[in-house]
């Protein structure tokens, strides 16, 4: 044992002395310093100059190890188990005094520990510090284990030991219980088996521990794995529907989320049941190696997946100083760099550092797949009835063992490496689950697919894994012959070995990108494995975004989602091109991360891909084209102004082809709803739809810019109709038919004519200067808002500041001014969860904050500050959206179209339409669209006298004064952030 440290003068412990401080060595110091504080007539010190020894000595060792750690000198899991053991030294030296304190005078019993357990009281560790490791803000869980007859002696003990670790600061999580009463909670909740499980002795009666564990051994023995490993899949399938269903989040929760600590430790407790598993390092000692599931390679890389998640979250927690488990952006960049990620090519370090945990939580999913079926086995036995191999299916080389293929003995993927396609071909010819024996081969020889680059059988079972019809029942010849769907009793035996694995086009393609074939077989995929996007738009990273995509597609094709997006469901039952449309989902974001326009490159990529793998001239043309231009129709849609007839014919002239149009709309839907659930909505849909409409329209003859006063003339002969028969006299009719632009007559439909027809009515025989009309439209998932008012400038500008107040968001608008000189603007809005306003006490919130605005009742600027709308979180502050300014005159044949991108915030339409009011320009419309924390605002604009901007001078001076207007207001909104953090 060390020495215990010097004292100084001062009374405090030698710090050099300290900083070789153990566990050892801390209960020398702590025995010796509460030794010298103890009175002569007392047992125990006072109790605050106690609390004060511990704390002085928790604070030295949690530096220490802190210290230790960021110097590289500890890893994650060491520091933990470093942590574990000085708590422990820490609370038997609490539970020591505590046996003094609270004993009745001559009871006291001097000597060891085991001297003093006449108490029949245990303090055991239970739950992680249970298991020797203690994260260094985690909880410390405690069980007082008692004797049946000890429940009132052991109570003040108890809150004793209970309120002295609460005085440090420390957060317990405890439970009093005597044997029999552990044994039944066990019994009834799964989570306290768990954690009793893992039941430590730290001090107290070591018979009555020891008795604890004898009997609670039986109870589990008696209780049987299986339930137990039910029970543990139950609950982990329910945590990762809780903190997202895949690894590949790019804000992870490294303990709960799929592929992080929980699953592993999931998996330690089954092998606790079924194997006796003592330690979580020994799922990856050598008795695993010897029973032939793990090879030694693939032991180290579980250990080091192991030690990298410990490390991450000791970082985690120490960054956050609390017990965060989420890596948020905010923290993404800062631990990648205390974990020594730098900037490499085009990828900065915290991309390599979020590539490296993708790549690590894949590999707790591949020792989970191999894992796990084996403890299920070992379990449950073997199934009672399980499907027999055909002869067929023997022949080309596979088996089946409890319903599950697997190649035969003597195959090896090392040597026939196309055989790891053909098992894969053949799992989904016959819908059968692989054995985890399969998946484990097919991981362990992954590398020996690079042969297969240019194998055109292995060509051709790649596309039907990504694209092929679903096998049909009843197949005739050889190899495909009668294809049994599973029985009930087969499903469930697939269900208990299989985790809920469709059989869609993704699953297998999970299976490839999971196995690492993916990868070897298309080189081009290895290089988006687990590369991320940082932004707060993606929510998946590149290579599980894609995936999902194509499931959305799978669902989109069956028809499982014609609800939610109809449209879609309408296109693909005529479509011709499934092949290319599957291929172009795939490759559309496969140049990501590259550096320059990722579509131009991907679009190189599939043109010289598809003949690799069997796709035809005019498929591939397709698949470039589709890659190519796979933003063309989200970023018309949202970004112009589509009732400008010649943003119309620019797309159809790109276009050109109906079935191309298809195609286009098919792949921007699955694109967007595969980014997240939250970016489709109804409005989104709406107006792809229109989009798509108009498209199609040019495309079959229907319109062209010389018909433009026809359909003009035709709008309003149909207003003109409607609103006689609703009794509207013919004088008021031709008044409102005389007072719209051409413009106006052709951004609206007949019903909205109606609508506006009325509200002009009313509000001139009423001389009202202002009239706000609010209309939910749930279907398209916004609300109208209509302000007809005396045209002044700025009068978009106070609205949008009216709206900013409200909390809505603007998602589109169109400004008009009336022949008789009045305003008649249009804003279709949405709450901040992306819906249509339609209660009624937020709908009148909003007519009156717009009319306080407009009468001057509100400063909207001060009120928008002092509503706190600099605020956004740390975790967005982290990424960086600089400001730009793109006037593109080309767009339109008679507006100037500024697009502005910055910093999404409550405001922002505000300030900057604002700036165009100083500017003298007039906005005809709006286009606003959000991709996380990025706002893209786009505006149709005119110059003071009603014409296109043209001059190059002027042109310059107006961008340059909304980027200063951009660069104003976003450090205005930092510093009221900064001043609010320091207050």
């Amino acid at each position: 044992m060390p020495n215990a440290p010097v004292n100084t003068a001062s009374g405090q412990p030698d710090v050099a002395a300290l900083a070789r401080l153990t566990p050892e060595g801390l209960a020398a110091c702590l025995a010796r310093e509460l030794r010298d504080a103890t009175p002569h007539d007392s047992a125990t010190p006072q109790r605050d100059e106690a609390v004060a020894i511990f704390r002085r000595y928790l604070a030295r060792y949690q530096a220490d190890i802190r210290a230790r750690f960021e110097k590289h000198e500890l890893k994650g899991a060491a520091s933990a188990k470093q942590i574990a053991a000085f708590t422990d030294v820490l609370v038997r030296g609490i539970v020591d005094l505590a046996l003094r304190a609270t004993a009745t005078p001559g009871t006291v019993a001097e000597g060891t520990q085991e001297n003093r357990s006449g108490s029949n009281l245990v303090v055991a560790a239970t739950g992680g510090y249970g298991r020797g490791l203690l994260a260094p803000f985690s909880d410390i869980d405690l069980l007082f284990l008692t004797d049946e007859g000890n429940a009132h002696d052991a109570h003040r003990l108890v809150e004793y030991v209970l309120y002295f670790l609460w005085d440090l600061g420390l957060k317990v999580g405890h439970a009093t219980r005597t044997i029999t009463e552990c044994i039944e909670e066990a019994r009834k909740d799964t989570t306290v088996r768990t954690a009793l499980l893992d039941a430590r002795l730290l001090a107290g009666d070591g018979a009555l521990f020891a008795m604890f564990e004898a009997r609670y051994i039986v109870a589990c023995v008696e209780a049987g794995a299986a339930g137990f490993i039910h029970d543990k899949r139950r609950e982990r399938l329910e945590r990762h529907r809780r903190f997202g269903d895949s690894p590949y989040l790019v804000e992870p929760n490294i303990k709960e989320g799929r592929g992080g600590l929980r699953d592993l430790q999931t998996l330690y407790w089954m092998c606790r049941n079924t194997f006796g598993t003592r330690h979580v390092t020994d799922l990856l000692a050598p008795d695993f190696i010897w029973m032939g599931i793990l090879t030694e390679q693939e032991a180290a890389r579980a250990r080091r997946s192991w030690d990298f998640l410990w490390t991450v979250r000791l970082h985690l927690h120490y960054v956050a100083g609390r017990a965060e488990e989420r890596l948020t952006f905010d923290m993404q960049p800062v631990i990648g760099a205390r974990m020594g990620y730098t900037r490499h090519g085009r990828q900065n370090g915290v991309e390599r550092f979020m590539r490296h945990y993708f790549l690590t939580a894949r590999e707790v999913m591949r020792l989970t797949h191999v894992l796990e079926p084996a403890v299920l086995r070992q379990a449950q036995g073997p199934v009672a009835i399980a499907v027999k191999p055909d002869e067929a299916m023997r022949e080309a080389g596979f088996t089946l063992i409890d319903g599950q293929i697997l190649p035969e003995r003597g195959i090896s993927f090392d040597k026939e490496p196309l055989k790891m396609m053909q098992l894969l071909d053949w799992a989904r010819m016959r819908r059968r689950p692989l054995h985890p024996l399969a998946r484990h081969q097919l991981i362990r020889w992954e590398r020996r697919a690079v042969e297969l680059r240019e194998d055109p059988e292995a060509a051709r079972i790649f596309l039907d894994l990504l694209c092929g019809e679903a096998p049909q029942i009843e197949t005739t010849g050889r190899r495909r012959r009668e294809v049994a769907m599973p029985s009930d009793s087969e499903a469930q035996v697939m269900t208990s070995y299989e985790q809920h694995a469709p059989p869609g086009h993704a699953h297998w393609l999970h299976i490839l990108n999971e196995t690492g074939i993916f990868g070897r077989l298309i080189p081009d995929w290895a290089r988006i494995v687990g590369q991320m996007q940082f932004d707060t738009y993606h929510v998946f990273t590149v290579d599980e975004h894609t995936i999902e995509a194509i499931r959305i597609m799978d669902e989109v094709a069956s028809g499982r989602m014609a609800d939610e997006i109809p449209v879609a469901y309408e296109l693909v039952k005529g479509l011709h091109s499934r092949r290319a449309l599957y291929m172009a989902v795939l490759l559309h974001d496969v140049a990501k991360g590259r550096g320059g326009d990722h579509s131009e490159i991907g679009s190189e990529i599939a043109a010289e891909l598809c003949p690799k793998l069997g796709m035809s001239g005019e498929e591939t043309e397709t698949v470039s084209w589709l890659v190519l231009h796979h933003l063309l129709l989200s970023h018309t849609a949202f970004q112009r102004d589509i009732d400008d007839p010649k943003t119309i014919l620019d797309v159809a002239d790109i276009v050109q082809s109906p079935e191309r149009l298809r195609l286009l709309l098919l792949l921007t839907i699955v694109d967007m709803r595969a980014v997240s659930s939250r970016v489709w909505n109804a409005w989104k849909a709406t107006l792809l739809r229109e989009l798509y409409v108009r498209v199609a329209e040019v495309l079959a003859g229907g319109l062209a810019t010389t018909e433009r006063d026809v359909r003009v003339r035709h709008a309003k002969e149909i207003t003109a109709e409607i609103l006689a028969e609703d009794g509207i006299p013919q004088p008021d009719i031709e008044r409102f038919l005389e007072l719209g632009y051409a413009g106006y007559w052709l951004s609206f439909d007949h019903e909205t004519h109606k609508r506006h027809a009325r509200l002009i009515r009313d509000a001139d025989a009423r001389e009202a200067p202002l009239t706000v009309e609010v209309l939910p439209l749930p279907a398209r998932g916004v609300t109208e808002v209509t302000v007809y008012s005396i045209d002044v400038p700025g009068l978009f500008s106070k609205i949008a500041g009216a709206l900013a107040l409200a909390g809505a968001s603007i998602v589109d608008a169109r400004i008009h001014t009336m022949m008789h000189g009045m305003a008649l603007d249009t804003f279709w809005i949405q709450d901040t969860v992306g819906s249509a306003y339609e209660e009624t006490h937020r709908l009148t919130r909003l007519s009156s904050l717009i009319e306080q605005a407009l009468s001057g009742q509100i400063d909207i600027k001060a009120e928008i500050a002092q509503a706190g709308f600099g605020h956004m979180p740390l975790r967005m502050r982290a990424i960086h959206v600089p400001p730009r300014v793109v006037i593109d005159n080309g767009a339109s044949n008679t507006f100037t179209v500024i697009e502005i991108n910055g910093r999404d915030r409550p405001g922002l339409l505000h300030d900057v339409t604002a700036a165009m009011s100083r500017e003298n320009l007039q906005i005809a419309s709006a286009h606003i669209t959000t991709y996380g924390v990025r706002a893209v605002d786009v505006f149709y604009v005119k110059d003071l006298f009603g014409l296109k901007i043209t001059d190059k001078k002027r042109l310059e001076e107006i961008r340059e004064s909304l980027l200063a207007c951009m660069k104003a207001a976003e450090a205005q909104a930092k510093a009221l952030l900064d001043a609010k953090m320091s207050a």
